[in-house]
């Protein structure tokens, strides 16, 4: 329990710290520069847990290549998204979700400017927290 707590701890610094940073916390986990624990993993994409969780599984999903939001997807960036719904589909198929969200923020509700697709399922979801 208490490493749970330590990890924790470390995990809110680290995102109260990339909102003061111009690096993108998300590129320094596809880079290994911040350890990761991922959930999924393709040559495409990484999905972790959510560091602050909205719901019993809050799993965010994120293309490896930066995209910073859901307003600067171009015409060549299909793959990259294909490849994110098609490891949602695998993490629900693991984790026998009969109900399940899939989100993506935009503008001020967007906390890390790098395209990403929550997966949220659980009886109770904190939507103001997403």
């Amino acid at each position: 329990m208490v490493k749970k707590i330590k990890f924790l701890v470390k995990e809110a610094k680290l995102r109260i710290s990339y909102k003061m940073s111009k690096d993108c916390i998300f590129c320094k986990m596809v880079s290994g520069e911040i350890k990761s624990e991922p959930a999924a993993e393709t040559d495409l994409t990484l999905a972790i847990n959510d560091i602050n969780p909205v719901a019993d599984v809050h799993i965010l999903i994120f293309p490896k290549r930066h995209i910073d939001s859901v307003l600067a997807v171009k015409k060549g960036d299909g793959e990259a998204l294909e490849d994110l719904f098609a490891v949602a589909q695998k993490l629900v198929a693991e984790k026998k979700l009969d109900a399940f969200r899939l989100a993506f923020n935009g503008g001020r509700y967007q906390h890390v400017p790098h395209l990403h697709m929550h997966l949220v399922a659980g009886s109770t979801i904190r939507w103001s927290r997403l």
